[in-house]
């Protein structure tokens, strides 16, 4: 890369560090190699009860997954500990922990109670750090979002989930599934029923899969970006002028 293309003695841009500045390129974007194993999807849903329609809607949702070439794992909240409620080595937050580092989407399904997304789904989000070391366990992975609601439809866990989902650095796709009166949506034996609601999880699922493909393979170059790039220069500049000390 030339000085030019990093922006190295640019006049027109003085605030700007030329050492850590960077054009995006394209080559970096459409990789010639691309990972042959089947996408890794996580799926978290948001209620322990015994029949739930979140657990219910996921297990539809990974088994759609499956059918298209994914490998999908479900994360079972049932006994995770309240978030710094139980030390970090607790098993069931470092099995969630492990599935977060091994997948390269997920999928996002919760109630929706007194208006928001439930306790139970946003303790898993909560125990899943920002960074672990050096590795941001979410950073750059793609996610779907759904809900399921007792009444009439409504966006307001979807929404949350979405605002977790930026936070966490994650590439959240464009659709999203919003079942409503989920107690009717279901047969006995907790297959979904053939609806607009069932095609819009199939298409959500869709989505996520192709966009998994697209950018798993550049994901780190998606999320790099200039600040921390020269955050991480001004932290080595630190270091060397300590140990000159």
């Amino acid at each position: 890369m030339t000085k030019r293309e990093r922006g190295l003695q640019n006049p027109e841009l003085p605030n700007v560090d030329g050492e850590c500045f960077r054009r995006p390129d394209l080559a970096r974007l459409l990789l010639a190699e691309r990972a042959p194993h089947p996408p890794r999807i996580l799926l978290l849903y948001g209620s322990v009860r015994e029949r739930s329609y979140s657990r219910l809607v996921t297990e539809e949702a990974a088994r759609l997954l499956q059918a298209m070439g994914a490998e999908a794992r479900i994360f079972d909240p049932r006994g995770l500990p309240q978030p710094d409620g139980a030390p970090e080595d607790h098993p069931k937050v470092q099995e969630l922990r492990d599935l977060a580092q091994w997948s390269e989407g997920m999928v996002w399904c919760s109630p929706e109670r007194h208006g928001a997304m439930t306790g139970i789904m946003k303790s898993q989000i909560d125990w899943i750090p920002l960074a672990v070391g050096s590795v941001r366990p979410t950073q750059g992975k793609t996610l779907a979002v759904m809900q399921v609601s007792g009444g009439s439809q409504s966006f307001n866990a979807v929404n949350q989930l979405r605002v977790l989902g930026r936070w966490m650095r994650m590439l959240t796709i464009p659709n999203q599934s919003s079942v409503a009166k989920a107690f009717a949506e279901f047969e006995e034996d907790g297959r979904m029923k053939p609806s607009p609601y069932y095609e819009r999880v199939v298409d959500v699922m869709e989505e996520l899969v192709k966009f998994t493909l697209l950018t798993r393979d550049c994901a780190g170059y998606l999320v790099d970006r200039y600040s921390e790039r020269r955050e991480s220069a001004e932290a080595l500049a630190q270091r060397v002028n300590l140990r000159s000390i």
